[in-house]
This record gives C-alpha cells, sequence and structure tokens, in this order.
C-alpha cells in the first residue's frame, strides 16, 4: 500500500500525455481568501459519460491526494469546503471559503471504457491571490578572524 502514492503519481504523469486529448481542464485557476473557486474538467461519452470522477490535490514534492471520488463524495478528513459534482461529461471542483493552505494542483480523473484505463486531467494549478508574501531578509555575519588577518 506504501506504494499506492508512487503509483498514482506515475500514472498522473505518465497518462497525462495520452489523456489529455480526452481529458481536458484549465491549465490554470485563481482566487482570493474566502473566495468560491470552480475547477472544471471536460470528459467523453467513455469516460466521464460511463464512469465516476475523481479528484486529486497536489503540492509540490508530494504524492497526490484524493479530495473527491465518485463525483461528489469525500474521504475523511477533507474539509466540506470542497464538493464535487458531475453532469453529463462534465465535471467540476468547488472549494469555498478559499485558503492559502488549498494553493496546489488539482486533478481530475476517471476510468475511460474504450481505452480500458485510468485517464487524467492535464492538471490545474490553483493560486490563492493577495498573500502576504515574506519581505526578503538579509543576514550580517562579522568577518572571521582569518579575514580580518588577511587585510
Amino acid at each position: 500500500m506504501a506504494s499506492f502514492p508512487l503509483l498514482l503519481t506515475l500514472l498522473i504523469h505518465c497518462a497525462g500525455s495520452w489523456a489529455q486529448s480526452v481529458v481536458t481542464q484549465p491549465p490554470s485557476a485563481s482566487g482570493t481568501p474566502g473566495q468560491r473557486v470552480t475547477i472544471s474538467c471536460s470528459g467523453s461519452s467513455s469516460n466521464f459519460g460511463t464512469n465516476t470522477v475523481n479528484w486529486y490535490q497536489q503540492f509540490p514534492g508530494t504524492a497526490p491526494k484524493l479530495v473527491i471520488y465518485s463525483n461528489n463524495q469525500r474521504p475523511s478528513g477533507v474539509p466540506d469546503r470542497f464538493s464535487g459534482s458531475k453532469s453529463g461529461t462534465s465535471a467540476s471542483l468547488a472549494i469555498s471559503g478559499l485558503q492559502s493552505e488549498d494553493e496546489a494542483d488539482y486533478y481530475c480523473s476517471s476510468w475511460d471504457d474504450s481505452l480500458s484505463g485510468p485517464v487524467f486531467g492535464g492538471g490545474t494549478k490553483l493560486t490563492v491571490l493577495g498573500q502576504p508574501k515574506a519581505a526578503p531578509s538579509v543576514t550580517l555575519f562579522p568577518p572571521s578572524s582569518e579575514e580580518l588577518q588577511a587585510n
């Protein structure tokens, strides 16, 4: 089971190239804290039309985390600010009360009957705007004794 996140990551990146043609989602989305943001995903009759849709959240350098499964179900531990819906061959992920920690990449996925395998969207990078950015800081160190002796 420990290898599942690795397998999922490989599926997303490897399958993405052939899956992008059948499952599409916008490359980016943004919102300010407190807003409601919706990420759309469009499939086809062979995937979204006959199967359920899942959504994954991925932070840089980490394995994807399932946030919505079976179109609109939340795994335990996922805040109810996250909701999913599907109609026909389109699906969407909504995040209400947007928070800075929601900034991540989001992927939709489904099973494709024609391909007999999973398909993934190319991912949507969600940016939370208006976050205070830490100002750069400079730390000054006194010269070492060797540097003092050299001068």
